[in-house]
């Protein structure tokens, strides 16, 4: 149960932090934020990351092994970094429609799936 309170938590945090970092991109398409300043946009994105630690701090300490979760730091990590790209790639899929799935990204998916694999291997 403490792996999958893990995960979904991270899923969570990965969807603020993608917001932060990359949300901006589309806010001028909002009349609210059209002429927004960097600093401003600095400022939102780092009030949208306050949520992602919100749930990625409880991910990761019921996640540890040291704190009686199921995974070790390093496969925290790479569970973080897959969802983090899993994330990534559905919202810039949504909300930036020029991007294209290509035969290199293809692959380097399965490698980050053959990463996993090494990972979580006894």
């Amino acid at each position: 149960m403490k792996g999958i309170i893990t995960i979904g938590l991270l899923v969570l945090s990965n969807v603020f932090m993608t917001l932060a970092w990359y949300g901006h991109l589309k806010f001028k398409e909002f009349k609210l934020f059209e002429n927004a300043g960097l600093l401003t946009l600095i400022f939102i994105s780092w009030g949208l990351a306050l949520f992602e630690y919100f749930f990625q701090v409880p991910a990761n300490k019921i996640g540890f092994q040291g704190n009686g979760g199921p995974f070790s730091l390093l496969q925290l990590k790479v569970i973080q970094e897959v969802i983090t790209l899993l994330i990534f790639v559905t919202f810039s899929f949504l909300f930036f429609k020029n991007e294209t799935l290509k035969w290199n990204h293809i692959l380097g998916f399965c490698f980050l799936i053959l990463a996993v694999y090494f990972i979580f291997k006894k």
